[in-house]
């Protein structure tokens, strides 16, 4: 295998890094989070000028990318940055449903999505699921030419700011079955949706998102009926590596982060990174960091495989590994930081936190470790 990235890839990635590290500072990042929209418009148009949206789609679909490494380039460099602006949940998530399996209207966002006109989201997880993607207790009924939506879903990213939101609803079937699962793009407005927004820890945003007789057309549905199921797994499947890439920028940024503090704090007159009690706890976190790095170079080139389980299980070992990396390098760097590392003006403890979230985002480490051991006895 090649670990080396394209050209293209890599003139990417330097651009971003380059954009970030000057416009997008920690203070310019505690600035956004707290504003009223929980993203800034301007850094979103910034991002789609810059490419960063349209790498994330195919030519066909009026990008220039959409690999599983241009996915992992990207994420990479938003982790890096800390980025707060609706990446996964927009170009990733609801972009990879409308990409899988939408008709010419609907995929006719993907588009204003890749322009930066548009933001969307994906409604799936429920309070009740435990990750699970084919458990669906939101139901959708048929009335005539129209379907009514009726069920709760639980901390969807940024459902306030989207105009699109993308909900999963059982049309038939029981409330754990693969076969049943619909999709319905329904615009944000529509009668009997409510929401309830706020902030996540991380400085992200989320809300709890309540469909009562929720009126959609039948030009809603996203694909065929009761077929949503492989929807949600591409969609879902993109969405882990890209956080298992953000996880390994964030977890660069802490790594460099330490190593030069233990270069530079003194203590009893030297130097605390000569101490070799803290040089073989930053040699296990390298290691770590490493370990990490190969998961996710192993899932970007498994997800364009045809092999489903070999794909699903590339990607619950990257997200898996990503969640208990991410925790032991956010642990590690604020105790090797000491009392500074909980300090609000220091971007760590900011990294430490989203590190920390990004496990319990589309399943956590002992989600997908079972389901990392299930696919392997399929």
């Amino acid at each position: 295998m090649n670990f080396n990235q394209s050209d293209d890839r890599r003139m990417l990635a330097d651009s971003l890094d380059r954009y970030l590290a000057e416009q997008y500072s920690i203070e310019t990042r505690h600035a956004i989070s707290k504003s009223a929209t929980g993203y800034s418009p301007e850094q979103w148009a910034k991002f789609a000028e810059l490419g960063l949206i349209g790498a994330l789609f195919t030519e066909e679909q009026g990008g220039f990318g959409g690999t599983g490494f241009d996915i992992a380039t990207v994420f990479e460099s938003l982790g890096r940055g800390l980025v707060v602006e609706p990446v996964l949940a927009t170009a990733v998530l609801a972009g990879s449903a409308l990409a899988h399996a939408g008709n010419d209207a609907q995929k006719a966002l993907i588009e204003e999505i890749i322009g930066g006109g548009l933001i969307a989201t994906l409604a799936h997880e429920e309070a009740d699921a435990h990750y699970a993607l084919n458990r669906v207790s939101t139901r959708a009924t048929r009335d005539g030419d129209h379907y009514v939506i009726d069920g709760a879903k639980a901390v969807v990213p940024f459902a306030d700011q989207a105009q699109q939101i993308i909900v999963s609803a059982r049309t038939s079937g029981n409330v754990d079955d693969e076969a049943g699962i619909s999709l319905f793009v329904v615009p944000a407005g529509t009668a009997g949706l409510s929401l309830r927004a706020y902030g996540n820890v991380d400085g992200t945003r989320a809300a709890e998102v309540s469909f009562k007789q929720v009126r959609v057309p039948a030009s809603a549905l996203l694909g065929a009926e009761g077929q949503g199921h492989a929807t949600l797994e591409h969609a879902v499947g993109r969405g882990l590596l890209a956080l298992a890439a953000e996880s390994l920028g964030a977890m660069e940024v802490c790594k460099k982060a330490t190593i030069e503090y233990l270069q530079t704090r003194k203590q009893f007159g030297k130097v605390i990174g000569s101490f070799q009690a803290l040089q073989h706890r930053m040699a296990t976190v390298l290691l770590e960091i490493e370990q990490a790095r190969s998961a996710v170079i192993n899932a970007a080139s498994a997800l364009d495989g045809d092999d489903r389980i070999a794909r699903e299980r590339a990607l619950s070992a990257a997200k898996y590994t990503a969640g208990k990396t991410g925790t032991l390098v956010a642990e590690e760097s604020i105790q090797l930081h000491g009392g500074i590392g909980v300090t609000w003006e220091l971007p760590m403890p900011h990294y430490a936190k989203r590190l920390v979230m990004i496990d319990h985002v589309l399943g956590d480490e002992d989600h997908h470790l079972q389901r990392f051991i299930a696919l392997g006895q399929q």
